[in-house]
């Protein structure tokens, strides 16, 4: 079946699991092609990876959108920067110079 026909039919439909409700479309990722020709990620994997990404910065290391592709591109998974800021921003992190801006306040203890 065709990606769409898939996306057009779980649109609004939504199943009771054990582990709470779920839209179908969650059920359904789309598959992100790997550098070395090996196996596909998953969209979700690669979310969870740029979040493990970003949560090892340093105050003094944070990195772009640029960067976090690179790095996951370093790592088999081939990502444009624009995927990286709409995966990021759908998971509500702060762009780099927030991020920047906010360990800076945390170290100097200056959080007013």
């Amino acid at each position: 079946m065709h990606e769409s026909t898939v996306s057009r039919v779980t649109s609004n439909k939504y199943m009771l699991t054990p582990r709470g409700v779920f839209e179908l479309k969650y059920f359904f990722t789309v598959a992100i092609a790997s550098c070395q020709g090996g196996d596909a990620h998953s969209a979700e994997a690669v979310r969870h990876r740029i979040k493990a990404i970003i949560a090892q910065e340093s105050a003094g290391d944070v990195l772009s959108d640029d960067d976090i592709a690179v790095r996951l591109k370093e790592t088999g998974i081939n990502v444009a920067r624009r995927t990286v800021t709409k995966y990021r921003e759908a998971m509500n992190i702060p762009s780099s110079v927030q991020r920047r801006r906010e360990k800076r306040l945390w170290l100097t203890g200056d959080q007013d």
